[in-house]
Parts: structure tokens; sequence; C-alpha cells
């Protein structure tokens, strides 16, 4: 009971000042850009989506903190519509910032050429620079691994366009 009161009281501790000091506008809008530009060289779509805290529907849970995050980024990814692209190749990048906590959901497209132990390496990689205030270029360089395995598993033809089934701009929880 007292872990599940102290979780969340830090997650109510974070509010949408974290979010703007973690990523102020220039750098959402810089994010946006590059999600953009990624998706001119392949036919996938990928989601930022940052979260200062979880719902108090999710803290009152009597789960472990990673299954609550991984909840919490299954259901994002179905709220936001990305497993609902022509290819089934959409990515959801999902940070708790409460938490420093990192998910990447992968549509089926996409998921059966990558190992988890592929994911889970690139979560680590993300994890170093979150650990170390380095919002952005954690989640650039997530971008950037994300955007290389969907050139190699669904690049965009020659003279083809990307039809952006999704907004590129980085979403903002509550």
């Amino acid at each position: 009971m007292m872990d599940r009161l102290q979780r969340l009281l830090r997650h109510r501790w974070h509010d949408p000042s974290t979010l703007r000091r973690a990523l102020p506008p220039a750098a959402l809008e810089r994010l946006r850009r590059r999600v953009q530009a990624s998706e001119q060289r392949h036919s996938g779509e990928v989601r930022l989506y940052i979260e200062a805290g979880l719902p108090a529907s999710y803290l009152w849970r009597k789960l472990p903190l990673p299954q609550l995050v991984r909840q919490r980024a299954l259901t994002l990814f179905g709220k936001l519509r990305v497993w609902d692209t022509e290819h089934n190749n959409g990515v959801l990048i999902y940070l708790l910032l409460a938490e420093r906590s990192i998910e990447i959901v992968a549509d089926r497209g996409l998921n059966r050429h990558v190992a988890p132990q592929d994911w889970q390496a690139m979560i680590a990689r993300m994890a170093a620079a979150f650990r170390a205030g380095h919002f952005e270029e954690g989640l650039t360089q997530a971008l950037e691994e994300i955007s290389a395995l969907l050139v190699q598993h669904f690049p965009l033809a020659p003279g083809a366009a990307n039809p952006d089934e999704l907004p590129d701009a980085p979403m903002l929880g509550p």
C-alpha cells in the first residue's frame, strides 16, 4: 500500500510543466520534423507520446511498474490508432517522465522482423540518454534506429510517397 501511495505522489508531482521543461516547444518541433523526414524514406508511421505521469487509474493497480508502463503504452498504441496503418508497420515510442521509463510498441508488420532483444537493446540505449536528462537526444536516437529498421523492411519504392496516415507531431499526455 505504501509503495502505491509513494508512486501516486511521484506521478502527481510531475505535471505539464515537467513536460515543457523536458521538451520545450522548439524541441517538439525538431522532433516533428525528424518524424516527417523519416517517413519520407519508408512506408511506416512513427508516433511519439510523452507523458509526465501515469493516470491515477493505472497507479492503483497491483502490478509491477514495468507491467503498468507496458499496459499504458499498449493502450495508447490503440487509442492513437498506430495499429491502423496500411502495412501494419506503425511504431509508438512512449516516454513516461515520472519513471524515466520507455516502451516501444511496434505493429505486427515490423515486429515480425525485429527480435525482442533488439527492441530491449534500443530501449537501453535510450534510457542512458534519459537518465542524463537528454530527452530530445534519446528520442532522436530511437527515431533514427526505428527509421533504419523501417527503411530496411518497408522502403519506399522509387518515386513513391508515404501517405502520412498519422500525425507527425509528438503528443504530450495530460
